[in-house]
């Protein structure tokens, strides 16, 4: 279970997902050394797209159907890569697991919130 915490300076709250990021990166190895020309040419191909969107993100020239284009691009190198890969599974809770979560979630907030009230103020 993802497990909330507060950032070292108390003012948001932290989802770790290394644990989740760790197998995918590790799939990524295990597949570049199956195949390196095949999922190096797919790793260029999406860097190339993602900075084809980052500029156009950025861009105050680029238009919203240039935008939704290097966006579209970039998902289609993402699928690619993912392709290439083992399944990947969403990390899935039972409902009593995602009520706790909820709350620790709830529980880390209120506890930033109530931090930075100023005394004498009310918040919804």
């Amino acid at each position: 279970m993802i497990r909330p915490q507060l950032t070292t300076d108390g003012t948001a709250v932290r989802l770790p997902l290394a644990e989740h990021v760790d197998p995918l990166l590790d799939d990524l190895a295990l597949a570049y050394a199956e195949d390196p020309d095949t999922l190096g040419r797919l790793l260029a191909a999406h860097a190339a797209r993602v900075l084809a969107l980052d500029f156009a993100m950025c861009s105050e020239d680029a238009t919203d159907y240039g935008r939704a284009m290097r966006a579209a691009e970039t998902d289609g190198t993402r699928e690619a890569l993912l392709d290439e890969l083992p399944p990947q599974v969403d990390p899935t809770y039972a409902p009593d697991d995602a009520i706790t979560l909820a709350g620790r979630i709830t529980r880390c907030a209120a506890h930033i919130r109530h931090r930075a009230t100023p005394k004498g103020t009310f918040r919804p």
